[in-house]
């Protein structure tokens, strides 16, 4: 582990680094609060030893600059004092250290101490893994790998936001599978999870990278198309349909099942502040989409606004 030792007398953080370097640890030094204040940004250093008397940034100081600032990770201190008394030691834990040493200090408390810390960084990485994960699990449909509900929506508020920052055009296709309901009654659902399966592939094998791809809600997906025009809108959104209607899905008990799907397009060439609303936009495409739907099924329809 990478450690920071800040200490302005020579002598003292000598005693430590020999006693952290046996151990094998990767030790970077600083002989004031500035300098180590400096490393902390520019390494990322999550674990900090530091005197508390020294000249400028002393080491009550450097904790709280670092309490007080948005650091990538947390980052464990052990605050090192020739101040014995109980009053000091209290000062010293509320100002936001994690622990403390008091000189002079023998070299196997020193390395007891780092491992405790140690121990609270793991622990504290763990927490950070797992609390990405389950974010993660929750912005993710389990059964087609792509956006959930919550996740495309959050997405297309975004680039929302960012089409009127740029007056860019910015489109969005609401997708419907023809007849789904027959699909699951005659075949079950087993076999619909398939097709939706197989249409997400399609969907994204047939839209751009930085396309938003995310399933609405049944067999219903929204694409959310950055910088698009109505035009190629309308043009990204029949790729889809005739993608679909190129797919066919094997059945377990032999033979292929054809599936065919529906899209409505809504497309904003100029967002005038927050007037326009994501939930508007939605509401065009799912219209366009019921025009389709009435049409026959298997096409796009697209309003322009």
């Amino acid at each position: 582990m990478k450690i920071l030792i800040v200490d302005d007398e020579q002598i003292e953080r000598r005693i430590v680094e020999k006693t952290l370097a046996r151990l094998g640890h990767e030790l970077v030094v600083a002989d004031n609060g500035a300098i180590a204040w400096n490393f902390i940004q520019e390494q990322q250093i999550r674990f900090v030893i530091t005197d508390w008397n020294m000249p400028g940034i002393d080491g009550i100081q450097l904790i709280q600059k670092i309490r007080s600032s948005e650091l990538d990770g947390y980052v464990y201190v052990i605050l090192v004092t020739s101040n014995d008394k109980n009053e000091d030691i209290v000062q010293g834990l509320y100002s936001g250290a994690d622990d403390y040493l008091t000189k002079p200090f023998n070299p196997a408390e020193l390395e007891a101490r780092v491992a405790v810390g140690e121990r609270v960084l793991t622990l504290e990485d763990h927490l950070v893994r797992a609390k990405n994960q389950l974010e993660k699990l929750a912005m993710v449909d389990s059964l087609t790998g792509i956006m959930n509900r919550r996740a495309i929506y959050k997405f297309a508020r975004g680039e929302l936001e960012r089409a009127r920052r740029l007056a860019d055009p910015i489109s969005v296709v609401f997708l419907d599978i023809d007849k789904f309901k027959d699909v699951n009654d005659e075949h079950g659902h087993l076999t619909g999870d398939e097709a939706l399966k197989l249409i997400t592939q399609v969907i994204k094998e047939r839209s751009r990278t930085y396309d938003g791809i995310g399933r609405w809600a049944g067999d219903e997906f929204l694409v959310v198309l950055p910088g698009t025009s109505s035009q190629d809108a309308e043009k990204a959104a029949l790729r889809i349909v005739e993608g679909i209607a190129a797919t066919k899905l094997t059945l377990p008990t032999g033979g292929v099942l054809p599936i065919h799907a529906s899209a409505g397009v809504a497309t904003i060439t100029k967002i005038s502040g927050a007037a326009t609303l994501l939930d508007d936009i939605i509401q065009l495409a799912d219209e366009a989409l019921y025009r389709a739907k009435e049409a026959g099924g298997n096409q796009a329809q697209t309003t322009r606004i």
